[in-house]
């Protein structure tokens, strides 16, 4: 049982799925980046002692798995590993039959694959909550941590600007809807044929409050100028490994440097999601430097993942 009162905005989501960053309302999410910052520093304690999270992990991965199964343990919870390659999952279960019992021993699954329909099909068969631990669509725990890196450095979020500058991915269009939601705007650099989903660029216009804007630009130094905060990602994403050559040609120039960091504004920050290509996507000079958020924002994984964790088994 939590020993806190929960927000009237926060309760709506106790029981339900996070599939994508545009589940939550501008609100809700402002409010749960307030539970992660207290949950950071120990203002509030959850107890969801007896709880159950089960991972089901398509994709490699070291900072989600680590930062969910570290999120339930503070919380008083045990995390099982679902690998598919050691459970039925990996040899052709259907999901309405792993979904429907998995629901029977759990309390909240997190998954990470490739297709966001495979996620769709969990929640739809699943009668207990799923979280989008990463998707080839979005990764809308990643923006969490994101905005909360963004809020810690700047105060508040409202009227800043979010540059992003690489693949126009999963990590792109998370940032888009977050941002349009909390009143950030978001400028997406990228080569041309690079840009993120047109689905999810105008489902983000859409959103937007406080005068926000999503924009996608092809120059990246447009793209960065003034902003308050600078991000990047790899130009190959998990399954596009074969593509690494085809991308570093069609990225050349698009490196995040100290020359593009000079362009935007003075208080900026710097932001990767990591693992980083030092050299590629971003200099060894900015991701070491004084901008460098990257590692607070990696911590943030963790808290942002417990006040999700919290709020959607609290009820």
């Amino acid at each position: 049982m939590a020993v806190i009162q929960t927000s009237p905005a926060l309760a709506e989501l106790a029981g339900g799925d996070f599939l994508s960053s545009a589940d939550l309302s501008g609100d809700q999410t402002l409010a749960l980046l307030e539970l992660a910052a207290d949950l950071k520093v120990g203002r509030r304690q959850i107890d969801l002692s007896g709880r159950s999270l089960g991972l089901i992990f398509r994709k490699a991965s070291t900072r989600t798995r680590v930062s969910f199964t570290v999120a339930m343990a503070r919380l008083g919870g045990q995390t099982i590993d679902l690998n598919p390659t050691v459970t039925q999952v990996g040899r052709g279960e259907p999901i309405a039959d792993t979904a429907r019992v998995l629901s029977r021993y759990c309390d909240a699954l997190a998954i990470r694959t490739f297709a966001q329909e495979e996620l769709s099909d969990y929640a739809h068969w699943a009668s207990i909550p799923v979280v989008n631990a990463l998707t080839d669509l979005e990764h809308p725990c990643q923006a969490l941590a994101d905005y909360l890196t963004l809020q810690e450095a700047f105060g508040g979020l409202e009227g800043l600007t979010l540059a992003y500058v690489g693949d126009g991915n999963n990590v792109a269009h998370s940032l888009m809807l977050s941002g349009a939601l909390l009143g950030v705007s978001v400028r997406i650099g990228c080569p041309a044929g690079f840009a993120p989903s047109e689905a999810v660029l105008q489902q983000a216009r859409q959103l937007t409050r406080g005068g926000a804007t999503v924009e996608v630009l092809h120059d990246p130094v447009a793209a960065v100028r003034g902003a308050q905060a600078l991000y990047t990602d790899v130009w190959a994403s998990m399954g596009q490994e074969q593509e690494q050559a085809e991308r570093e040609r069609a990225f050349a120039g698009w490196c995040l440097d100290e020359a593009l960091l000079a362009e935007a504004d003075a208080r900026a920050i710097v932001l990767h999601c990591l693992p980083a290509h030092r050299g590629e996507e971003i200099s060894a000079g900015v991701i070491e430097g004084s901008a460098s958020r990257v590692f607070d924002q990696a911590e943030n994984r963790l808290h942002a993942q417990q006040a999700l964790l919290a709020v959607l088994l609290g009820g």
